[in-house]
């Protein structure tokens, strides 16, 4: 059933399609009819504005480059990618999962493999792509099922995207698409990049645990014992100049550490920090440095370890690294013109704030709490994932309406992100929308041949439901205790005075 539904949905390119053209039509019946709503933050009465219009059809196609190359996301995405395809390509990131899985014991396999894999979701693809299969290496090498190990692999990466010990890029990206909801409602909002940090954390370890309790008393049993057919490979351990590019790419690291905080606390330059701002606003430059430092790292340790093993002999091998690295990024890259579009026209409408601020004033009616209205919308997310499954387009569909609804009932951006992320990691574990539910199938058919898609389903639901029943209960709880969400980011938001 799933499988029939997902695979009769049109291409995302065309649903942000769809969604444009019903935009457009909506758009021309708000305007008609006098839609309306007066902006709580700024006073100012905001009217439904028909895409009809010759104004906007003139602004559609007059700034058309610039609403593409200008959306935030899209220009995230590609500077984070050049670096990582460094690194990826270099040999470094295989490298670095099979040296932090090296000597782990059986009896910890799966929370490990989970963990590592949360953390690998940092290498942009290469978690999927390259952590995936040497997850089920692992398992087999230490006489455990494979097949255990590549789904625990999987939802270890796809988890990562929501729940992190560290912020990466997929934080950078998330909240900068979260700061263009916010200032359809409040223009000057500045988003903090590192906003989920703590929750994402305390996520982390409990999906860890539920991955492990699942792991062993569901999904371990389903599968059996390992018989030892199908493929047998080896995860050897590193060889001597692996271990020697190793340290080349921590000494590069160091340095390009180094050197972003010394940008920060270098006496009478400090570029990333913003000494006539107020609090942890200072470090604001610094907070929005991290697309360009995560690329700087990258493309730094990537180089020292290819130059360290001689993967790379030149500069001309750097840039092929990053020209054939961007190929697989080609199909997000036609997707964001239509999202950048679609955000973009959503504001010119004005039905974005329009819609939240009348949404907001039913919902305050209800008086329903945040700690309902927040797994309300993590449900909605999971939904949506069978629709659209990139997470970034689906929340530049969704951020323009919720992210300002929620800023109106006292619910601060960073938390909205945080309940979003939940449900859309839920659904990627189950979704044949998801290309890397179907890959990690394919993975597992090299193990077992005639692994069936409907028996990956089966042994992935019950984790998938553990990981929404538990990101609910989290949600709610933070919400109840009023947790700071991530440095200098809080669960309430207050809009700023008139």
């Amino acid at each position: 059933m799933v499988e029939r539904v997902g695979n009769a949905l049109p291409d995302p390119v065309f649903i942000f399609i769809g969604l444009i053209v019903a935009l457009a039509a909506v758009s021309a019946l708000g305007a008609a009819q006098g839609w309306s709503a007066v902006n709580p933050a700024t006073g100012e009465t905001l009217v439904a504005q028909s895409l009809f219009s010759a104004a906007n059809v003139e602004r559609l196609f007059v700034e058309m480059p610039r609403t593409y190359t200008g959306f935030a996301p899209f220009g995230i995405a590609l500077t984070i990618m050049l670096g990582a395809t460094v690194a990826e390509r270099s040999g470094l990131m295989a490298a670095l999962i099979r040296a932090s899985l090296l000597g782990v014991s059986r009896p910890v396999l799966v929370p490990v493999i989970f963990l590592v894999g949360c953390m690998t979701c940092h290498t942009v693809d290469a978690g999927f792509l390259v952590y995936v299969p040497l997850a089920g290496l692992v398992f087999a090498a230490a006489g455990r099922h494979p097949v255990l190990g590549l789904l625990v692999g999987f939802a270890g990466v796809a988890v990562g995207l929501a729940g992190n010990l560290l912020p990466g890029q997929v934080d950078v990206l998330l909240l900068t698409i979260t700061e263009v909801g916010a200032r359809l409602l409040v223009p000057d909002y500045t988003m903090n990049p590192l906003g989920n940090w703590w929750f994402a954390a305390v996520l982390t370890l409990i999906c860890t645990g539920l991955v492990w309790i699942v792991g062993e008393r569901v999904m371990a049993p389903r599968l059996g014992e390992w018989t030892g057919e199908g493929e047998q490979l080896s995860a050897g351990p590193l060889a001597p100049d692996e271990r020697r590019g190793l340290i080349a790419a921590g000494l590069a690291a160091l340095a390009v550490v180094g050197l972003m905080v010394s940008l920060a606390v270098w006496p009478g330059f400090t570029p990333l920090y913003d000494e006539n701002a107020a609090g942890s606003a200072r470090m604001t430059p610094l907070f929005r440095s991290l697309a360009g430092g995560l690329a700087l790292l990258f493309f730094a340790t990537g180089w020292a370890y290819g130059t360290a093993v001689g993967a790379i002999r030149s500069h001309r091998d750097v840039v092929t690294s990053m020209v054939e690295g961007l190929e697989p990024l080609l199909p997000y890259i036609v997707l964001m013109f239509f999202a950048a579009h679609f955000v973009a026209m959503f504001g010119w409408s004005n039905l974005g704030p329009i819609t939240a601020i009348r949404g907001a004033e039913q919902l305050r009616a209800l008086n329903a709490p945040p700690m309902l209205l927040l797994p309300i919308l993590t449900t909605m997310s999971a939904w949506l994932d069978f629709l659209i499954a990139s997470a970034s387009a689906k929340w530049s569909a969704v951020a323009p309406v919720v992210v300002p609804m929620l800023m109106l009932l006292d619910v601060s951006p960073e938390m909205t992100t945080a309940a979003y992320r939940i449900g859309d990691v839920v659904t990627n574990l189950i979704s044949p929308m998801n290309p890397y539910f179907v890959l990690t199938l394919t993975f597992c058919r090299r193990w077992v041949p005639g692994f069936g898609q409907g028996t990956m389903l089966a042994l992935m639901l019950p984790l998938a439901a553990s990981f929404y029943i538990g990101g609910m209960a989290l949600t709610a709880a933070w919400v109840a205790l009023d947790l700071p969400v991530g440095p200098g980011a809080s669960v309430g938001y207050s809009l700023p005075q008139r």
